[in-house]
């Protein structure tokens, strides 16, 4: 690919297309710690960015034995939603920009370990979700597919809060 198509993922020039993954296993969900910007520090779903010449569903089953050992089939993975994240600076400008498709299963083979950009992997109950530090959008996107209790937790601020 020519360099006049590619962009920076701080400071891009258009937003960088991602994946991420709800894995569920009976009534835990599988959250990773994130190793790196942005939202380091954060709890989320595996995920990553979608490399050229590969499905947003390969990218998915790739990205989830990277970051934590589970082998997923790509046909597996069933859509759910498109996230928006876009980070701004102190300055206002835009440092990240990412649209992020994601996806839910419960088909995987392997153990969960954290690898690649997790700090941490591990299988958190539905109704534990709420309670961990992460993102508005990654709370909404729990809620659109019914997992852990949101009453009084979702705010309107949250509902355009792209972070």
């Amino acid at each position: 690919m020519s360099d006049k198509y590619r962009t920076s993922r701080t400071y891009p020039t258009r937003p960088i297309f991602g994946v991420g993954v709800i894995i569920v296993k009976g009534n835990d969900v599988l959250m990773i710690k994130r190793a790196a910007e942005p939202n380091k520090g954060y709890w989320s779903i595996p995920g990553g960015m979608v490399e050229y010449n590969e499905s947003c569903e390969e990218a998915a089953a790739r990205e989830c034995l990277e970051e934590v050992s589970l082998k997923i089939k790509p046909e597996d993975l069933k859509f759910v939603d498109i996230v928006n994240k876009i980070v701004r600076d102190e300055e206002g400008r835009i440092k990240f920009h990412v649209v992020i498709g994601d996806y839910i299963t419960d088909k995987f083979e392997g153990q969960a370990v954290a690898r690649d950009d997790a700090l941490d992997a591990t299988w958190v109950k539905f109704d534990d979700i709420p309670t961990l530090k992460m993102t508005s959008s990654l709370k909404l996107l729990f809620r659109k597919v019914n997992i852990g209790n949101w009453d009084g937790l979702i705010t309107t601020e949250m509902l355009t809060d792209y972070t």
